[in-house]
């Protein structure tokens, strides 16, 4: 089964057909017409079928059949043929089907057949099509003259963007002016340049560039070069002729064109062009008439023609350029193997050290040497030297030897060979190059290697044995020459034994040294050791044990030390057991210690006792104080018997009546104190205390009155004491240790001297924070921080915070942002207004783009990059805050980088780049400051476009800070940036009055220049460059490049990451400012902002440029 159902019942009605005609007439109801005419309709032969019709004379079965199968064309064609009655009629519903089944079109060309032109058009507009409509309008008078019909139809040719019809209509009606604009719309150039040149011929330039812009943009450039040279366009056309491949007929237009500097970049296509096609002379020709002399150098050394080649570069290149560029020539013929050819180009260039370092790698060392010889000659040692150790390194032994001996280094050479036990070949070097000397030290060395018999032998068959014994002992290896001489000369030994003994001397070594000395048999020289470095018991025991008659001679020093040291008693011991009081007696006598000598000589020599009596009265009274030194004697008695009483009121005599020496009545004074202090107590202390101590006072010993007072409990008057002589520290001691009550006492004392002389540093040593205010209200700001620095972070910056405070109020936000600088900027909550406020005043400052304000911006950002990072060890990281100040981080970051490059030659576009990335934050950035600087930066980099949509944004903000309201505020330029729509309100505009009159006649200059595109640029994704993200807020936002502000993709060979996570910048960029700071080394700002960003991003990543 076939599963036609419609055939199938048509077969059916029609079997039926002919049942009822066999029925009714009989026969065979196959021969009834009505089922011929059926089966000619159902084999599509309907002409067949329609005569079958008329000859039963039955043409309204015809006129139906066509109906039925929509055939009303047919059908009304038969009606008209055949005179039917009902021909309006069927017209009539042929029409009204055509409207039911929305064919206005047939409708229409029936109307316009029937030449109802209105009905007509109304249908073509209608079934949209106003080209139909506007065939129609044209080949009708009537309709071409009524205006309103006119309108109706270009108004739906426009609609349609049947531009070029709807110029046609135009020009119909005369209207010309809509007509070129139609036709340039519909990029119908021919028909516009033909209408132009008859009632505009200014025009016609105008057009032929728009042609030819047209026919560039689709890729039919060739056609393109007539249009542009009619327009006068020679730029274009030249353009488009290097677009099509037009080499020849490029190289006609390009010598038309007066102003090289338009077309330089053509004229190196041009020359590149013809140089890869081998017709040298016209590129070098090209290449030459754009200045381009170092592209038509390289074609020449990349063609092999060297001669040419330097001719052209020693003409036109600087001696620096030459040198590059041979260099890098030098460099690819040493990549090929061709190094004669590479050294001639480095020599030629005085680049020699290349050509060494190319032989070194090629391992030619003999040409290397050549070189260095030929042009390093103070080096030639190193360089030998270095080549030796190379050598060695890889085991070419006899190689290296002759490069240590070339450096005269003939000592490396036997170090060599000793490290690898070589020893003949390390003594025929030595000997040979080093001479007697230099073998013998290598024979020691080799011996000193064999050890035992062997070594002996050894240097018994040089004849070095005793030099080597000798050599060992000054080089203190005492083990070797023990070694040697025991096994051959014994005789040695004891000379051995007396060297180790002086080097273990000198290196401390007391004990062993004794050793070595006592079987060297000199113990007089171990006893003298000892007693040189006062080793008393060492020295006395190896005397008794060793040399009995150095005895005497160690007790004799050993009690002058003690005597130098003040140790009586063991001075007088020690001589009492050499036999010696003379001398006891004798050196107290010298010292003027006539109370001890005289004791002595009374126990050991009382027969010296009287002289030594009458000496003392002789010197007593030479010196005219023979009262005062009875007194004193008398009173040491006193004190030696225990009489403390008594010896306190003898040294009390001793007053400036008596002694004109203060120093002795000082003495005395204090003699009585001490004894006072120590021994006296009750009533005597009291009494004592109150007469020693004024006079102590007197004398400015307040310490040792003090002292005293409180030795008899007097606190209050040693209190006193130390307060009469300003000593607080020590009052307030006493007080606190022995009379707490009376802590208040002195803290009132001291808190009124201070105040009565106006020592504010001192107050601070009571109550810091009472000095520091104090500080404050005298206005002595610098002194009140240098105070506050010792008493902690908390404590410091409340006063800074006061100080900048005040500076902010007198509108001196820069000393404040100094402040910070040199104070610092810690993460503290009450301080954020303060840092908040310095950013807004220093970002909304005027004047501050210069390269002289570097300082300014790089203080500003310094103190919120030490203050975001505080905060990050914070309770504030990652809060809202946090996230504010270091935005506000990046942009004075970003404004710091653009004042440094701004005097940097050629760094133009990256200024401009900063200053649009900069406008994603100009609700940070007052609004009207950031639009001027980005139209500012792009005008002056020939990026009118976004200049006119920057600057045009510009005069509506100042608008509305006239209005004092952002309501009228249009953003929808700005639909694909991201740029804040919600920004605040700038009080003040930024610009002068002239400036900004400047600005508004450019951007209404601008707006008149059909050239200029008056919207922003967008890229792949459809959103202006600078953008980190779409209108979609849910996007992740790409992250900002450190130098640029522009979006990183994230494309590995165009990125340069950070350590810092997050911290990336675009390749490019990145290279500009790198190389910037190389070509300018001199500029620290530059230095300073590539220090910075490897601060802030963590360390700087490896790159090549």
């Amino acid at each position: 089964a076939l599963g036609d159902m419609s055939r199938t019942h048509y077969l059916r009605e029609t079997l039926q057909v002919a049942a009822d005609f066999a029925k009714q007439h009989g026969g065979d109801g196959m021969d009834c017409p009505e089922v011929w005419a059926r089966m000619a309709v159902l084999n599509k032969q309907l002409k067949t079928a329609e005569a079958i019709y008329l000859e039963q004379n039955q043409l309204q079965r015809a006129l139906d059949m066509y109906i039925q199968l929509h055939k009303w064309e047919e059908a009304i064609t038969l009606a008209e043929l055949k005179g039917y009655s009902g021909l309006g009629e069927l017209q009539a519903r042929h029409l009204q089907w055509l409207l039911d089944t929305r064919q206005e079109e047939k409708a229409a060309e029936l109307k316009e057949k029937s030449r109802e032109y209105t009905t007509a058009l109304s249908l073509y507009l209608k079934a949209e099509m106003p080209a139909r409509a506007a065939r129609l309008v044209q080949s009708v008078p009537e309709l071409l003259g009524n205006e309103e019909v006119v309108s109706r139809v270009v108004a739906a040719l426009l609609k349609g963007e049947h531009f070029q019809q709807a110029g046609q209509l135009y020009e119909a009606t005369n209207r010309t002016d809509k007509a070129l604009e139609s036709y340039r719309r519909g990029h119908a150039y021919a028909k516009a340049v033909e209408l132009a040149r008859y009632v505009s011929p200014k025009e016609v330039v105008v057009l032929e560039e728009q042609w030819g812009d047209f026919l560039s943009a689709n890729k039919q450039s060739d056609a393109a070069i007539s249009h542009y040279i009619e327009a006068g366009k020679t730029v274009k056309a030249l353009d488009a002729a290097l677009g099509s491949r037009q080499w020849k007929k490029a190289v006609q237009i390009i010598q038309v064109i007066d102003d090289t500097s338009l077309v330089a970049k053509h004229y190196a296509q041009l020359g590149r062009h013809f140089a890869s096609v081998k017709d040298y002379k016209l590129a070098e020709q090209l290449f030459s008439q754009a200045g381009l002399f170092r592209d038509a150098i390289e074609m020449y050394i990349h063609a092999g023609d060297w001669d040419k080649a330097h001719t052209l570069a020693t003409r036109y290149l600087e001696p620096e350029q030459v040198t590059r560029m041979f260099l890098k020539q030098g460099q690819s013929l040493e990549a090929v193997g061709k190094l004669r050819e590479a050294e001639k180009l480095y020599v030629a260039v005085d680049q020699p050290d290349m050509a060494i370092a190319m032989y070194k790698a090629q391992r030619q060392y003999d040409q290397m040497m050549r070189l260095v010889k030929q042009h390093h000659s103070d080096l030639l040692a190193t360089t030998h030297l270095h080549l030796a150790q190379q050598l060695e390194s890889e085991g070419n032994l006899r190689a290296a030897e002759t490069h240590y001996l070339g450096a005269d280094q003939w000592k490396l050479a036997v170090k060599m060979y000793r490290s690898l036990d070589m020893w003949e070949e390390a003594y025929r070097v030595a000997k040979a190059a080093g001479g007697e000397q230099g073998g013998q030290q290598v024979a020691f060395l080799w011996a000193k290697s064999l050890g035992g018999d062997s070594a002996v032998k050894l240097l018994s068959k040089f004849g070095l044995l005793e030099t080597c014994i000798d050599y060992a002992c000054d080089s203190y290896q005492f083990e070797f020459a023990f070694e040697l001489a025991k096994s051959g000369m014994k005789g040695k030994t004891a000379d051995i034994h007396y060297k180790c003994a002086m080097a273990l001397e000198d290196d401390g070594k007391f004990q062993d040294a004794e050793e070595q000395f006592i079987k060297a048999a000199k113990p007089k020289e171990a006893v003298m050791m000892y007693m040189h470095n006062q080793d008393w018991v060492n020295a006395e025991r190896v005397a008794q044990q060793h040399d009995e008659e150095s005895l005497a001679q160690v007790l004799h020093a050993q009690a002058k030390q003690a005597f130098l040291d003040k140790n009586y008693q063991q001075f007088e011991s020690l001589l009492l057991r050499a036999h010696k009081p003379d001398l006891i007696v004798k050196q107290y006598q010298e010292a003027g210690l006539w109370v001890d000598a005289l004791r002595v000589c009374r126990e050991y020599q009382p027969a010296r006792l009287s002289s030594l009596q009458a000496e003392y009265e002789r010197e007593v009274g030479s010196r005219g104080a023979r009262d005062v030194s009875s007194i004193l004697s008398q009173a040491h008695q006193w004190q030696q018997s225990g009489e403390y009483k008594t010896a306190v009121d003898c040294y009390l005599r001793v007053n400036n009546n008596n002694c004109r020496d203060s120093g002795t009545v000082l003495k005395a004074l204090t003699e009585a104190a001490q004894l006072t202090n120590k021994y006296l107590e009750g009533e005597e202390g009291f009494a004592a205390a109150k007469a020693i101590c004024p006079r102590l006072i007197e004398m400015k010993q307040h310490s040792l009155a003090a002292q005293t007072y409180l030795a008899v409990d007097m606190t209050k008057e040693a209190i006193d004491t130390f307060i009469s002589a300003e000593e607080w520290g020590k009052a307030k001691k006493v007080a606190r240790e022995f009379e707490p009550g009376l802590e208040v006492y002195v803290e009132e004392r001291y808190k009124e001297s201070l105040r009565r002389q106006g020592r504010a540093d001192q107050l601070a040593d009571v109550d810091i924070i009472s000095a520091l205010d104090l500080l404050c209200e005298q206005g002595q700001w610098a002194k009140c921080l240098e105070t506050a620095k010792p008493h902690g972070l908390q404590v410091l910056h409340k006063y800074v915070a006061l100080y900048a405070t005040q500076l902010i109020k007198e509108e001196n936000t820069m000393k404040a942002l100094s402040l910070y600088s040199q104070m610092g900027s810690p993460a503290l909550p009450q301080n954020y207004n303060i840092y908040r406020r310095i950013s807004m005043d220093v970002i909304a400052s005027p004047g501050l783009s210069g390269p002289d304000t570097y300082s300014t911006w790089a203080r500003l950002r310094n103190m919120l990059y030490k203050l975001t990072e505080g905060m990050t060890d914070g309770s504030d990281a990652g809060s809202a805050t946090h996230y504010e100040f270091r935005v506000l981080l990046q942009v004075a970051h970003y404004c710091a980088l653009r004042t440094v490059l701004t005097g940097v030659k050629g760094m133009s576009s990256l200024v401009a780049n900063i200053s649009c990335a900069l406008l994603r934050h100009s609700d940070v950035v007052p609004a009207d400051k950031a639009f001027y600087e980005a139209g500012v930066h792009t005008r002056e980099v020939g990026r009118d476009s976004e200049a006119f949509v920057f600057l045009n944004h510009y005069l509506d903000i100042v608008e509305a800070i006239e209005d004092g309201s952002l309501d009228s505020l249009d953003y929808s330029d700005f639909g694909n940036t991201d740029f804040p729509q919600e920004i605040p309100l700038p009080a003040t505009p930024h610009l002068a009055p002239a400036d900004h009159e400047q600005v508004k006649e450019w951007v209404l200059a601008v707006s008149m220049d059909q050239s200029v595109d008056q919207v922003l640029p967008v890229d792949g994704r459809g959103l202006y460059p600078s953008a980190l993200v779409g209108p979609d807020a849910a996007a992740t936002p790409l992250p900002a490049c450190v130098v640029s502000g522009y979006p990183v993709f994230g494309v590995p060979s165009q990125t340069v990451a950070f350590k810092r996570p997050g911290s990336v910048a675009n390749r490019d960029d990145w290279n500009k400012l790198t190389m910037a700071a190389k070509l300018a080394p001199t500029n620290t700002d530059l230095q300073d902002v590539l220090g910075f960003i490897s601060e802030w991003c963590g360390a700087l990543p490896n790159f090549s440029f």
